[in-house]
Order: structure tokens, then sequence, then C-alpha cells
């Protein structure tokens, strides 16, 4: 056999099965579409309302002469305004706030529980300490952000984080 007649031969089979492959999608496409085309149809009354709703026009127009009955008036209720939040307690705000920095003791800052830390602090009293937490603070030896860097948290919530921390230094 020459290597002309095996060419031929491996080409006619390929194209043969791609030939009878496609057919074969061919065949399942057209039943696919004959099991899923018969629930709706062009004719179907349910098609012809659908087509009627969405290309009805918004508004109507009327002649002179003609009268338009109006549809009852709608009472809306007004909007409630949404609950507020609960504030966060003190453990809460530590650890989505303070946990950052006075976990590791980053800029200075006191680790939580370290009692030699934070005993200068506590003697300057919990006023300066809620003070300086709330509207920040810069020492000798580091930085506090106001509130954390958390301005979304209010003046309570910062001065209950305060009290958690002192609570855990003592």
């Amino acid at each position: 056999m020459s290597r002309d007649q095996k060419f031929f031969d491996m080409y006619s089979l390929v194209i043969g099965i791609l030939a009878a492959f496609a057919l074969a999608i061919l065949v399942l496409a057209m039943k696919m579409s004959d099991l899923t085309q018969g629930v709706y149809t062009r004719d179907a009354q349910e098609y012809q309302a659908a087509v009627e709703e969405r290309i009805r026009p918004i508004g109507q127009v009327y002649l002179p002469g003609e009268e338009q009955h109006a549809s009852a008036p709608t009472v809306e209720k007004a909007v409630e305004p949404a609950p507020v939040a609960a504030a966060l307690s003190g453990p809460q705000v530590y650890n989505s706030a303070c946990l950052a920095c006075h976990g590791a003791g980053i800029a200075g800052a006191p680790i939580l529980g370290d009692v030699e830390a934070w005993a200068p602090r506590i003697a300057q009293g919990v006023a300066v300490l809620e003070d300086h937490a709330i509207n920040g603070y810069t020492g000798a030896v580091g930085f506090m952000p106001a509130k954390g860097g958390r301005v979304d948290l209010s003046d309570e919530e910062v001065a209950a984080a305060v009290a958690y921390m002192i609570g855990e230094a003592d």
C-alpha cells in the first residue's frame, strides 16, 4: 500500500468520524428542541398574553368626550426609620478596633493584660485615658489615633473598650 493510500484512508476515517459526531449532535439538538419547545409555543395563549403585556404602551390617550375612570387613591405607609444599632460592648470594640495595636504593642500601645505597662496610665485616671482614646494622643512613647482609627464608633463604645482594657490590667 502506498503512503498516499494510507493518508487517504486515515483522512477518510477522520472525516467519517467527525461527520457521525456532527450528525449525533444534530439529532440530539433536534430531540431537545422538541422536548422544550412544546411547552411554550408562539400560538399558545400564554405566549400571546406575555407579548401583549411586554409591548403594551405605558400611557393611554383619550380623545375629548371619552372618560377615564381613575383608580382609587392608595395610601402609602410612612417608612419607619431603621432601628438604631445596639452599642457594642467593651470586648467587642476591643476585638474590632483596639486589638490590632494593643494586642501586639504597636506604636507604643500597652498590651492588654500587661499590668506594668498599664499601671502608669491607670494612675492618670480613667477620664484621661478615655479622653486620649476618644480624641487621640501623641506621647513620648507612641501614638494613639482618635477612636483607634474607627471614627464610626461612639464615645460611649470607646469608653466601654477603655473600661474593658483597664479591667484586664487589674
